[in-house]
């Protein structure tokens, strides 16, 4: 499923449509290049549920955990060139009890739990972006979004 993005409100507002329908345990990975606007996104689903923190990159502190309704960790692996097993013993927490979203997932392809949805942002033009998102579970984004592709 794809929508076009002309504002980082916009972007927050797919993730917060997303996260409605997200529980503690979900992984969702965030893919794209930089300034994309993958934290943006994170930034969205976390105010969903309730989260008034302030939402950056974890880039050079690889992870955030923002206490909420439930928890949300934010994971930015883009430092990583693969996760090894004691990393992973560090990254672990960050999954329980909470929905995770992990930005550049490539770097731990293999060793993340099962992911509910993949998104990836785009840059279309310097003020647009292109979100899709996919996930194993069809109608899942069917029924959040009415399975129809759009400009959101």
């Amino acid at each position: 499923m794809e929508f076009s993005s002309a504002s980082p409100a916009e972007t927050e507002a797919v993730a917060g449509r997303l996260a409605r329908e997200l529980a503690a345990g979900d992984v969702v990975t965030v893919s794209g290049e930089l300034g994309s606007g993958k934290t943006t996104f994170v930034r969205g689903a976390c105010r969903e549920f309730g989260i008034t923190a302030h939402v950056t990159s974890p880039t050079f502190t690889v992870g955030h955990r923002y206490p909420g309704d439930p928890d949300v960790s934010h994971l930015d692996l883009f430092r990583f060139q693969g996760v090894s097993a004691a990393e992973w013993g560090d990254l672990e927490p960050y999954f329980e009890d909470a929905i995770c979203f992990v930005e550049w997932p490539e770097a731990a392809a293999g060793a993340l739990p099962p992911v509910r949805v993949e998104v990836r942002l785009s840059h279309m033009d310097p003020t647009h972006r292109l979100i899709t998102l996919e996930s194993s579970e069809e109608a899942l984004l069917d029924g959040i979004f009415g399975g129809a592709d759009s400009r959101f």
